[in-house]
């Protein structure tokens, strides 16, 4: 077992945990949660070696095998199957115990080599390596392909299924979800319910680490606290000892009452479909943490838009996709991957946009913002539109070598003078009070967005949709980088606007508590999907194993 008695960690002169002591058993699956900075990479590091305590006694079996994401980006010329084959350390030393054995010329030795090879699992280790590639979304074309010729998140792909290839006693997951769309994530749990060691996972994704976990560690103010529980369960209990130490307190109090306000108003009026029930659930569950929101670090609100046009949007025969590439030739045609699509965005609506990988969810969003042009039909406007989007690389709007003041005055200018907010709100007073509200405070509204964290950059373009006042939010994957505090505070403030939603994500927990309502782009088309997202993942599942069986085929 994992033993840590009295542990002491230090960071420079911050000491990140004080006097923690924690026995983690063989075959727990505990999920490391905290705010961002509170230590956990750290604690991640002392339990893979990289980092020694700074005192009390940690102890770990010198036998267990130890398995993790490696964080670097590969690049290599070998294939895909062949990069993930060479995760299994296990088959790796056999097979190199059968090279010395072959040279040494010693006929007992190779014997017991390659009985040690056969039960390290050599005739089948390249088909369990591409059943991993494959439950990652990769497709069967791309098992050969060399692991250059994938973009930096797929490569990412690639090192998580070299990680899950590895045989282990105690495996690390650092935010594993990351690079993964729904359905490869669908799958990932399916795989780790099934995982007989150890495993420790930090993680932004509350239904992910519901899923996978039964013991939760938080770290708080350099405490470490057991939970026996999943992360609801965390919070759940955490939400109770709160309630009991700030009930007396009447800025919290406040904070609870406006978030009632709105679940209230929600129930009040919900259908009874299915979408919209699962929403009223969620928003159940918001109500009874409601202590632990209101107790957040970090809270937003999206301001009330100026206009309501009714509908939002038409699309109308639209065909969506990329023109041909600038070295095309001449008569090459664009590439269209949605079709035929009829449909209009009301006010007021939520909707999640499903799909799998590759079918065309971004670039539904895209074209609706306007990033990307239709190639055939139109998308007409409603009158006094405003799109707020968030797209799901946010670089594409941000200049990694200027500040967030400097996007802030650039957003002012690039606004048309009658859309703009308030004069003295678009100072640069009035801009670095704004800014202050996102946490850019101090020397942060001066730091070059380039060298700021992922969740920095997302809490900017946050930061930048809210100033605009939009009527409709164009949400793809906003989530990516976001802590879990973060991401609550994202819920509660879509949850309180007053406009359209259109909410890309592979975060469930965003999709319950924002959408009611579900579009499924899916073989060229778009089309309503009427169940919730619990038969969604059934669907999923469904499709993978159909994908399986054609590969096997």
């Amino acid at each position: 077992m994992i033993i840590l008695k009295n542990v002491v960690l230090r960071r420079g002169s911050k000491v990140l945990l004080g006097d923690a002591s924690v026995t983690l058993t063989p075959g727990e699956k505990v999920g490391l949660v905290g705010r961002n900075g509170a230590g956990k990479s750290s604690l991640f590091a002392m339990l893979n070696g990289l980092l020694h305590e700074d005192g009390g006694e940690f102890s770990i079996p010198a036998q267990w095998r130890m398995a993790q994401v490696a964080q670097d980006m590969p690049e290599t010329e070998q294939t895909a199957t062949q990069f993930v084959v060479e995760g299994d350390t296990t088959l790796l030393a056999a097979q190199a115990e059968v090279d010395a054995a072959e040279a040494s010329d010693d006929g007992m030795r190779m014997a017991h080599a390659y009985m040690a090879l056969n039960d390290a699992g050599a005739h089948d280790a390249p088909a369990r390596a591409q059943a991993l590639i494959l439950g990652l979304g990769f497709t069967v074309t791309e098992l050969n392909q060399p692991v250059n010729s994938f973009s930096g998140g797929w490569r990412m792909r690639l090192q998580l299924a070299r990680a899950l290839m590895c045989p282990s006693d105690l495996l690390l997951l650092d935010e594993p979800t990351n690079h993964l769309d729904l359905d490869a994530l669908v799958w990932l749990e399916a795989w780790l319910k099934q995982y007989a060691g150890t495993m420790v996972v930090i993680s932004h994704d509350r239904e992910f680490l519901d899923a996978v976990t039964n013991v939760t560690l938080h770290i708080d103010n350099g405490r470490l606290v057991r939970y026996g529980g999943n992360y609801s369960k965390f919070e759940d209990m955490r939400a109770e000892q709160m309630a009991l130490q700030q009930a007396a307190q009447a800025r919290q109090a406040d904070k609870i009452a406006h978030l009632q306000k709105f679940i209230d108003r929600f129930k009040a009026k919900a259908s009874k479909a299915k979408q919209a029930q699962s929403r009223v659930k969620a928003l159940e569950r918001m109500e009874k943490i409601a202590p632990v929101l209101a107790d957040a670090e970090f809270q937003f609100e999206f301001k009330e838009p100026a206009s309501l046009p009714n509908p939002m949007l038409t699309l109308s025969g639209a065909a969506m996709g990329y023109p041909p590439a600038d070295d095309a030739a001449p008569d090459a045609e664009p590439i269209t991957i949605v079709h035929n699509v009829n449909r209009s965005v009301l006010a007021g609506q939520r909707i999640g946009i499903l799909g799998a990988n590759g079918q065309g969810k971004s670039t539904l969003v895209k074209t609706i913002a306007g990033a990307l042009t239709p190639l055939a039909g139109e998308i007409i406007q409603g009158k006094g539109l405003n799109i707020g989007y968030f797209s799901q690389q946010e670089l594409d709007v941000l200049r990694p070598e200027d500040n967030p003041l400097e996007h802030m005055i650039r957003l002012v200018r690039d606004t048309p003078v009658a859309m703009r907010p308030s004069y003295n709100d678009c100072r640069e007073q009035g801009l670095r009070n704004f800014l202050g509200t996102f946490n850019f405070s101090g020397d942060m509204v001066k730091q070059a967005v380039g060298s700021m964290s992922g969740g920095e950059k997302a809490r900017l373009v946050l930061c930048m949709i809210v100033w605009q006042r939009p009527n409709l939010l164009l949400l793809d994957e906003p989530t990516n980088h976001l802590d879990l505090a973060t991401r609550e505070a994202l819920s509660v403030a879509l949850n309180e606007f007053e406009g359209s939603v259109m909410l890309v994500s592979h975060d469930r927990a965003l999709l319950r508590s924002v959408c009611d309502e579900f579009w499924m782009v899916s073989r060229g088309g778009v089309k309503d999907f009427d169940g919730d997202l619990d038969d969604y993942q059934v669907y999923l599942l469904e499709e993978a194993k159909r994908r399986r069986e054609a590969a096997k085929g």
